[in-house]
């Protein structure tokens, strides 16, 4: 019987120092002053400290230590969903910390969903096709689209974690939707001027700021710009510069509709105003021929 629990035994033992390292992760991932925390003393190593999230928590610095060497302490969900909190964790980090804490994965903290789109908004967004078109929210979250967006931008959002489906953020993280956006160094700096401009009237929101935690820890360059430049930007009709792979640069007009008067959603829409524009509306039509080809043939077509 021993022969057989030793393999079982190691299992545990690495998912639990999977779970630390985890953990560890994220928190010297956070911007102790982003969440509002005093500056104390030197800091040794980037992040938080384990006093600090546990604080954060409402548990144990004894424990979260312990948790985070990997030892058995059988975390609760309540705690773990704490936890996760503190760690400012997305809704699939929150679930990978349930799984290899051995709790049940639907148990783990949810998205929250966005305002309700309604049938007839996205309608009107198949409408416009083969225009690339989206729904956007203040923090660029984007909350709806038709198939010519994610055509124009070379993603499947319906492969996107819904956290993961922002603006800047797939900047920062997709190299397919980076490379769309033009032959241009400014595109960074741009987009953390507008984040700025947006975000004052939302400081201390814990969503806003959980965002820009979310920037911070993934590139390192727009943490520093962020710090460096007090720049800010309102979003604006502009002609906009694109890199496809097939087609190389063109321009599209781009326009901002919004719903009702501080309803903060906005409509995005790409128009064209010149040949290559007008090329590349019509390959975005074919795009969308294709799929519909697919969903005839028996795969489900889905926007």
């Amino acid at each position: 019987m021993a022969l057989m629990s030793e393999p079982v035994t190691s299992l545990q033992d690495d998912t639990r120092k999977q779970l630390g390292a985890f953990l560890r992760a994220r928190r010297e991932s956070l911007d102790p002053q982003r969440l509002g925390l005093p500056r104390s003393g030197r800091r040794r190593t980037p992040g938080l400290r384990r006093e600090e999230v546990a604080m954060l928590a409402d548990v144990g610095v004894t424990w979260y230590t312990w948790l985070e060497q990997g030892r058995d302490v059988n975390p609760s969900s309540a705690v773990m969903a704490a936890i996760a909190k503190a760690l400012q964790c997305t809704p699939t980090e929150a679930r990978h910390l349930f799984v290899l804490s051995g709790l049940p994965p639907g148990e783990a903290p949810q998205a929250v969903c966005c305002e309700g789109i309604s049938e007839g908004t996205r309608r009107l967004l198949d409408t416009l096709m083969p225009k690339p078109a989206s729904i956007q929210k203040p923090n660029f979250d984007i909350v709806a689209w038709n198939d010519s967006f994610g055509h124009l931008m070379g993603v499947d959002f319906n492969a996107i974690p819904p956290e993961d489906r922002n603006c800047i953020y797939l900047f920062l993280t997709h190299p397919a939707w980076r490379a769309r956006l033009g032959k241009r160094d400014d595109v960074l700096p741009i987009f953390v001027s507008y984040f700025r401009a947006a975000m004052a009237e939302h400081r201390g929101d814990p969503l806003w700021e959980a965002k820009l935690a979310r920037f911070f820890a993934v590139s390192e360059e727009f943490k520093t710009l962020w710090h460096q430049r007090n720049d800010v930007r309102g979003v604006e009709n502009q002609l906009k510069l694109f890199t496809h792979p097939e087609l190389g640069d063109f321009h599209l007009q781009q326009m901002y509709w919004y719903s009702a008067p501080r309803n903060g959603l906005r409509l995005l829409v790409y128009l064209a105003v010149d040949e290559a524009g007008e090329k590349a509306m019509a390959w975005l039509a074919e795009q969308g021929k294709e799929v519909f080809c697919e969903g005839l043939s028996g795969n489900q077509r889905v926007t």
